[in-house]
């Protein structure tokens, strides 16, 4: 059990510890601080042949007093609680009148050590050392740090969360980086007043150092809870679905993945380069839902070794949850053993797969009733939309996207409209469940060019015709009020 330091962390730990003792539970593990980022809670978890673990995060949503405050409960495997476990708890819920608790005085969480509450051991332990110690195992460390010496330039945002400790260790301990290449590094409860969301809006500060400044050849931030990443190269963006392609194709520069992947998934809103990528490297690629607990079965299957989210989150078999750090170590990996800048790594890349334009549109804090409203209008005309025109094109399909996993043929429906056009072109709306003010409504836009096609376009001059069309089908100006996007990814 740990967090990512926001307001309420400790509290809630003490509180926790004394519930798991008054119910019999016989041992919690827990870190120094507190501080345990979710990747590295998964690799405890896991380590230890714990039965779960319970993280506290509201992942890239803002804390303080006056900020959010999340509860996240882990399986066995380390991964997200699967929707049978969630379900249950929610049935509990609705049966539960009481509660059991003790009375005992706050453990210390300042040093490494054990203690015992009652029955119950505690045990605190350092929450960066083990997840060190798993990313030595996978990444060839001298040679990214040879990299990092020869006067390639990083900067990395921690943004003021739980990266931090982790990142100064890793880069400016392991890997020789200069002191003060981890910014904002110290986890603070209200995160510095940063909005910890790795993108090009909050994380803005770092962005404009890479794309406007060109200050550095390499630059990267995590969230809140170090399970997403953004990668930035001197003037370069990369988009999270290229860098799951990317990662993907050249994934034997790595020594854990020198021997091959067995499979890479993706989340449907994901763009569909690495489909691209696996076909060409013979391996399968799936299409699940939103949220990583859908990959869940895939790794502990070993039908996959790689996966990854469009919301910036990528992740192998390492553990099972995604991981900021791990990707910004893959990426160092690669540059180092290609010895190329960022930017071209991507040209390279397209060069030989061909580009997908992508982009998502975040519209945040739509009144509910407002974006119910406008998602469900749009849902009730999907039938009826096959063969119509649409943004040079014309609607292959149009429906509501279900999965069924492979594993235990569960079947997840309403996971989001989708309109395919005959040429690949697509447009995908959701509803988040991420934010907390509102309702967020996501637009993803995907156009695919052919490797002898403009590789070198503007995302959103390439898209132009998909974001107009999808505005005036769906009247998201028009029933919103919003003349643009809250977000452009």
């Amino acid at each position: 059990m740990g967090g990512d330091g926001r307001y309420g962390n400790r509290r809630a730990i003490d509180l926790i510890l004394r519930m798991g003792a008054a119910h019999g539970l016989s041992k919690v593990i827990t870190s120094v601080d507190g501080i345990l980022s979710t990747p590295a809670a998964s690799n405890l978890i896991r380590i230890n042949g714990a039965i779960g673990g319970i993280i506290l995060s509201a992942s890239h949503n803002s804390g303080g007093p006056d900020g959010d405050f999340g509860v996240k409960i882990n399986g066995a495997n380390g991964g997200p609680a699967p929707e049978t476990l969630t379900d249950a708890i929610f049935a509990c819920t609705q049966r539960l009148n009481e509660y059991k608790t003790l009375d005992h005085f706050p453990i210390s969480l300042d040093s490494v050590a054990k203690h015992f509450i009652y029955a119950m051991a505690v045990e605190v332990v350092d929450g960066v050392d083990d997840y060190l110690k798993l990313m030595q195992k996978l990444f060839d460390f001298d040679q990214i740090k040879s990299l990092i010496i020869s006067d390639f330039s990083i900067a990395f945002d921690a943004l003021n969360a739980v990266t931090g400790p982790y990142a100064k260790r890793l880069l400016e301990g392991l890997l020789q980086a200069p002191a003060g290449t981890v910014r904002n590094g110290i986890p603070l409860e209200d995160f510095g007043g940063c909005h910890p969301d790795p993108n090009l809006t909050y994380a803005n500060q770092l962005a404009d150092l890479l794309l406007k400044e060109k200050a550095y050849d390499f630059g990267a931030a995590c969230d809140g809870d170090g399970d997403r990443n953004m990668i930035l190269g001197r003037n370069c963006f990369v988009n999270p679905s290229d860098s799951l392609a990317i990662l993907t194709a050249n994934a034997s520069c790595a020594p854990a993945y020198a021997g091959g992947l067995s499979g890479v998934a993706r989340s449907m809103p994901t763009s569909a380069a690495v489909d691209v990528v696996a076909k060409d490297l013979g391996i399968s690629c799936f299409e699940t839902p939103t949220g990583w607990k859908f990959f869940g079965n895939l790794l502990d299957s070993d039908q996959i070794t790689l996966c990854g989210e469009e919301s910036f989150g990528t992740g192998s078999n390492h553990v099972r949850e995604k991981d900021g750090l791990w990707a910004v170590l893959f990426w160092l990996q690669i540059l180092s053993a290609k010895q190329c800048s960022v930017k071209d790594l991507m040209s390279q890349h397209w060069r030989r797969f061909g580009r997908h334009y992508y982009s998502r549109h975040d519209y945040e804090a739509i009144p509910v009733d407002v974006a119910h409203g406008l998602y469900e209008r749009l849902e009730s005309m999907l039938p009826s939309l096959v063969g119509r025109p649409f943004a040079g094109s014309s609607i292959d399909q149009a429906d509501n996207f279900s999965y069924q996993d492979p594993v235990d043929s569960s079947i997840t429906s309403g996971q989001g409209l989708r309109i395919l056009l005959k040429d690949g072109s697509r447009a995908i709306l959701r509803l988040s469940g991420t934010g907390t003010q509102g309702a967020t409504l996501r637009v993803y836009l995907e156009q695919y060019v052919l490797p002898s096609g403009n590789l070198a376009e503007n995302p959103q001059k390439a898209l132009s015709d998909l974001i107009t069309n999808i505005d005036s089908l769906a009247e998201i100006t028009k029933r919103t009020g919003m003349q643009k996007p809250t977000v452009i990814t």
